[in-house]
């Protein structure tokens, strides 16, 4: 199996639901080299202008392993660039993920039944979110396929066929009309997980293994764990390092509820602001992040060295959330996410594709081993280094995500006993 995808969280949520007993798994965070049965690349493709290359490159190391490529359920990012440079294979696109209420009909997108283009998904993006999936693929050839409808007929006619979806029974359908075939599968974590129920189908699970049907749980159904074999002979678990630390990058309106939750449980919280941004009245750089404690909140910090020194001090202490109070921030979250680790292993929980992988590229890491599954597209895997590390997508989890991914990592968290923070 040859897994490419276009962000890290991405990548790891595509692994977690393909991997099995039988088909132990590797996130590559470069070109594909690493010698496994499932080999999931994070193409870091979303935004680069050179989607196109990067996918035809990457596409090369396949050989005779079936391909599935995973895009965005939002449709964020160059996706006609991605199906393009695979058009030497039929196509099959599937971009639906039902468990999050994201669903295709008519070939048109919905978020729980609203219109994608009229809802606020794609606020952090340069332009507006297409109606419709034809428009997110340009000029691609395509032919719009029903539920129900003959899709190996429409695969014949050599054109990428634009699938609807309302249920996981439907992109398992979509999956088992494809299976022997030829044709590439391009879409969502949810055509992924049909497509792991498909391969595991029948195969008894281990004792304790993660039964690819739990890749489907919607978000917020529980913990689940990946049997040992299907990571590494040696690799049972990853034990706590002592220092743990969420890194929220994301600018989902719900971001700053969850890092409230954090905080009420003892999190210190640390915000990075832009340069130039004014240090009081941190609302004015229009953050939900500015009222997560009680009382006036610590004033954020426009020098990376000083964030990562507050970072470094505080872990001595317990646990830490670092936040942004401001947009296009990444690149300086990850250089205050080395600066304060150095080169001690800790326990890292990163939100948001783009996020994760830069801070992993600042940490030096080439490769994930990914472990468990705290709750649908929140993974955890350790690195050849020794961090232990949770992905999120920045859209993913309801109001208890993070605090309960805290707590898989560390089980000792406990509420403060400060009733104002509980208001």
């Amino acid at each position: 199996m040859f897994v490419l995808a276009d962000d890290l969280t991405g990548a790891a949520e595509t692994a977690a639901a393909l991997m099995s007993p039988g088909r132990p798994a590797r996130i590559a965070l470069s070109v594909p080299v690493a010698a496994a049965a499932l080999v999931v690349t994070d193409l870091d493709s979303r935004h680069h202008p050179r989607a196109f290359d990067l996918v035809r490159e990457a596409l090369a190391h396949a050989g005779d392993r079936r391909v599935f490529v995973k895009v965005d359920s939002l449709l964020r990012g160059d996706v006609a660039a991605t199906v393009a440079a695979c058009l030497d294979a039929p196509v099959v696109f599937a971009p639906a993920l039902p468990s999050a209420g994201r669903t295709v009909v008519g070939g048109v997108p919905y978020v729980h039944g609203v219109p994608l283009r009229e809802t606020r998904a794609w606020r952090a993006e340069p332009r507006p979110a297409p109606a419709t999936v034809a428009e997110a693929l340009g000029d691609v050839p395509w032919v719009h396929v029903p539920v129900g409808a003959d899709l190996p007929a429409v695969l014949a006619t050599g054109r990428v066929a634009v699938c609807d979806a309302e249920t996981d029974a439907d992109l398992d359908a979509i999956v088992a009309a494809t299976l022997g075939g030829p044709a590439r599968l391009i879409g969502s974590g949810g055509l992924a997980t049909a497509l792991g129920r498909a391969l595991n189908a029948g195969r008894p699970s281990a004792t304790g293994s993660l039964s690819l049907d739990a890749g489907s749980r919607t978000p917020g159904s529980g913990s689940a764990r990946l049997d040992s074999a299907a990571v590494s002979g040696s690799c049972t678990a990853s034990p706590a390092n002592g220092r743990l630390l969420v890194v929220v990058g994301t600018a989902e309106p719900g971001a700053a509820e969850q890092v409230r939750l954090l905080v009420e449980h003892g999190f210190t919280h640390v915000t990075l602001r832009p340069p130039g941004a004014a240090v009081t009245g941190p609302d004015a750089v229009g953050t939900g992040f500015a009222h997560v404690t009680a009382g006036p909140p610590p004033p954020p910090t426009a020098d990376p060295g000083t964030a990562a020194a507050r970072v470094r001090d505080a872990l001595t202490s317990g646990p830490v959330v670092l936040t942004v109070s401001g947009p296009a921030l990444t690149r300086a979250l990850a250089e205050v996410v080395r600066e304060a680790l150095g080169e001690t292993p800790a326990d890292l929980v990163l939100t948001g594709g783009e996020t994760a992988r830069r801070v992993l590229d600042a940490l030096g890491v080439r490769e994930l081993i990914p472990l468990d599954q705290v709750h649908h597209g929140a993974v955890h895997s350790r690195t050849p280094q020794g961090h232990s590390v949770v992905t999120r997508p920045g859209s993913f989890g309801t109001t208890d995500s993070l605090l309960r991914i805290a707590t898989h990592l560390n089980p000792d968290l406990r509420p403060n006993s400060d009733s104002d923070l509980k208001g």
